[in-house]
């Protein structure tokens, strides 16, 4: 009986001495977390996109809780986000700018000049490698969806051969823009209604060879702009968001319409 006595009261004691010595441990290296953080991280939406530039909603509240980055860097969660979380820090709230993806193409299967048909893995990554990709203009869009395929949230949609923005549904976690081998996939104002949508470079003779809405250099629209909003580079037009004052002369006097509406369709008829 003594020899299972012994043992017993020694496996006890052991327990009872560890147990004492973890509890003690407990204390003197116990990190303290900010409760800040937990409602900073209930106030962002969730979404983990990474757009914030750090890992997830979670590293993005303990950054704003101590102090490295601002109440209003979740991109995705807008105004009503920025102002939770500026309550919740104790700051007057900063006004957030709504920004959403535009595919900076309208060339579609009819607009565009095909130069093949591909028939391989629908990814434009890998038709890329194959001449650039199918259509003759080396800028363009090549539909094959890559960028539908990661959107997290169904803001995105093909088109006759041409990705297409649903403005209303991007939240700008920039998903489709890292993604884009063209690289013509960039962030426009959300209020701001019109976009230069071509990122052609060449001579306006080789984009009318190529495609039937494209930007041919032709400056019409840096004439005409009242308020001085657009500039022009490498046979490109291109607008300044902080002058333009959404008038609409620049997308009315455009001869191939590449300048249109930022809204739920592809193409405007010409």
């Amino acid at each position: 009986m003594e020899n299972l006595i012994k043992p017993i009261l020694v496996t006890g004691g052991l327990g009872l001495l560890f147990g004492v010595l973890l509890s003690i441990a407990s204390k003197v290296f116990a990190v303290v977390i900010d409760p800040k953080i937990g409602a900073v991280l209930d106030a962002l939406p969730g979404a983990n996109c990474g757009a914030c530039g750090f890992p997830g909603c979670e590293g993005l509240a303990t950054a704003i809780a101590e102090g490295r980055a601002p109440v209003n860097a979740c991109p995705i969660g807008g105004q009503k986000v920025a102002d939770n979380v500026a309550d919740i820090m104790g700051l007057q709230g900063a006004n957030v700018e709504r920004n959403v993806a535009a595919v900076l193409c309208q060339g579609d299967n009819e607009k565009a000049n095909i130069k093949y048909k591909y028939e391989g893995i629908n990814d434009c990554r890998i038709q890329m490698q194959v001449s650039d990709g199918c259509k003759s203009c080396t800028y363009g869009c090549l539909g094959c969806g890559t960028c539908f395929n990661v959107c997290p949230f169904d803001a995105i949609e093909m088109v006759n051969g041409v990705a297409v923005i649903k403005k209303d549904k991007c939240t700008a976690c920039m998903k489709c823009i890292d993604i884009c081998p063209k690289k013509i996939i960039e962030l426009v104002p959300y209020d701001n209604k019109y976009v230069v949508k071509c990122k052609s470079e060449d001579p306006g003779k080789v984009v009318r060879a190529n495609c039937s809405i494209g930007c041919i250099g032709c400056k019409i629209c840096v004439k005409n702009c009242p308020v001085d909003a657009f500039t022009f580079e490498n046979n490109l037009a291109k607008i300044d968001y902080e002058k333009c004052i959404n008038c609409g002369i620049c997308a009315e006097k455009c001869p191939t319409k590449c300048i249109t509406i930022h809204e739920n369709k592809a193409v405007v008829e010409v």
